[in-house]
């Protein structure tokens, strides 16, 4: 119980900032494309916000709101040593945005983030 009243004192949680280039893996390996933060958006989240997987709302040059998904943490899958904040837009898009200026709204906690046996376990 204690653990997840810290969360939710964290939670809305409202981030902006720029799409960057990631590790390439979210829609080459998994067919799942992910939208990078960039590293001043995941320096703004609190000390103690607690990596996982979230579920929100996302808006692109603020223009339309869709559903998204965020990975936040490490991917121990592939073992990452930098934090990274990665959004999974549930909307198709027809060209990439990096550049862009991503703002989301941050509502409620699915699960920890976790390693899986195999690629085909991730999707």
């Amino acid at each position: 119980m204690a653990a997840a009243t810290k969360l939710e004192a964290h939670v809305p949680l409202y981030v902006r900032g720029t799409v960057v280039k990631g590790f390439g893996r979210g829609n080459k390996e998994l067919a799942i494309p992910t939208a990078n933060l960039d590293d001043g958006a995941v320096s703004s989240l609190p000390a103690n916000f607690k990596n996982g997987i979230y579920f929100g709302w996302a808006c692109v040059n603020r223009e339309g709101v869709y559903k998204m998904v965020m990975s936040i943490g490490y991917n121990p899958h592939y073992r990452n040593q930098k934090k990274s904040m990665e959004a999974h837009l549930i909307h198709e898009f027809p060209d990439d945005f990096y550049g862009a200026e991503l703002s989301v709204a941050i509502v409620g906690y699915l699960r920890e983030e976790k390693s899986f046996a195999s690629l085909g376990c991730v999707v």
